[in-house]
């Protein structure tokens, strides 16, 4: 298929039939991790480089298996380990791996914008694996797979996105294009976590954890960022838990078939109980196993592949 866009920076300004023609591409895709032989010559001859200027387990993982699985050739670099560490900008090191005839290039960046001015500066594609506290598409469209892997549909579902909302990108590409797709979307922490306006965006928002998960048929649990966060946003990592670690009594003012979510990593006994994020409620090793697909997909999408 013939694919409009350049790179994936974001899910603010998809609309529905894109979002949804990605989904059903990774439909292709999941069926490929099931196979003995995990491999396909899709993108044999193409190169992904992964450039991350932050920590990551699940998104540069999944990515480099991605590519690998697609036959790519896939670089990973780590700012300690480049040119990075001797004061080297962004453009620079990007106008360095393009000249290197990369075809696509995957960036985590601690500055927001930072992928949208990468891709200004490259004729490759590029995609944002998370920029500050702005977005991380790749996780949103591998939530609504994974969601929609489950229910069957999307549009309608009410959706009770919990915790530090101020500072996720996750949450913020999830309520775009949750609201995109038609979903009921409500947010929930504490005062000092949501962000001025939230409501903006055409969402609910709440402080009071009971209130928020009432009738919903998703709960996505974002980790406490307690790296982006100044001192005080919260009195204590025990009042915390308290009053928006979900466990299992909570969940009993949620519908019976409630699925909960998590983009990783978990402070487990802070956010969540153990017996939540292991229990038949829990779809997080999904969203892990549907993480693969999806970045297949946009690989596929983005660097030109001829078929499976």
């Amino acid at each position: 298929m013939t694919f409009p866009r350049k790179d994936i920076l974001g899910t603010q300004d998809m609309d529905a039939s894109e979002i949804s023609s990605i989904l059903d591409v990774t439909e292709s895709f999941v069926e490929v991790s099931t196979r003995e032989v995990k491999k396909v010559p899709t993108l044999r001859g193409k190169t992904i480089i992964n450039l991350f200027y932050e920590p990551s387990t699940r998104t540069r993982t999944s990515f480099e298996i991605a590519g690998k699985r697609l036959s790519a050739d896939v670089i990973n670099i780590s700012t300690s380990g480049s040119s990075v560490a001797k004061g080297e900008s962004l453009k620079d090191t990007a106008m360095t791996l393009a000249a290197m005839a990369a075809d696509v290039i995957v960036v985590r960046h601690p500055s927001s914008g930072a992928p949208h001015f990468l891709a200004g500066h490259v004729p490759c594609a590029v995609i944002n694996g998370g920029d500050g506290t702005h977005e991380h598409p790749t996780q949103a469209l591998l939530d609504l797979f994974t969601i929609r892997q489950r229910k069957g549909s999307l549009t309608g579902l009410r959706v009770g996105i919990i915790g530090d909302i101020a500072h996720s990108r996750v949450a913020r590409s999830n309520i775009f294009a949750m609201r995109t797709l038609g979903m009921d979307v409500r947010v929930c922490g504490p005062a000092s976590l949501l962000p001025l306006e939230i409501e903006s965006l055409g969402v609910r928002a709440y402080t009071d954890l009971d209130t928020a998960i009432r009738d919903v048929d998703i709960i996505m649990v974002l980790r406490l960022q307690l790296e982006r966060q100044e001192k005080g946003l919260i009195p204590s990592l025990r009042e915390y838990s308290q009053l928006y670690g979900l466990n299992l009594k909570r969940l009993e003012q949620a519908k019976p078939d409630v699925l909960i979510m998590h983009p990783g990593p978990i402070n487990r006994g802070v956010e969540m109980a153990p017996e939540v994020a292991e229990g038949r409620y829990s779809l997080i090793l999904d969203q892990v196993a549907n993480g693969v697909a999806l970045r297949m997909a946009l690989l596929y999408l983005l660097a030109g592949g001829p078929g499976l």
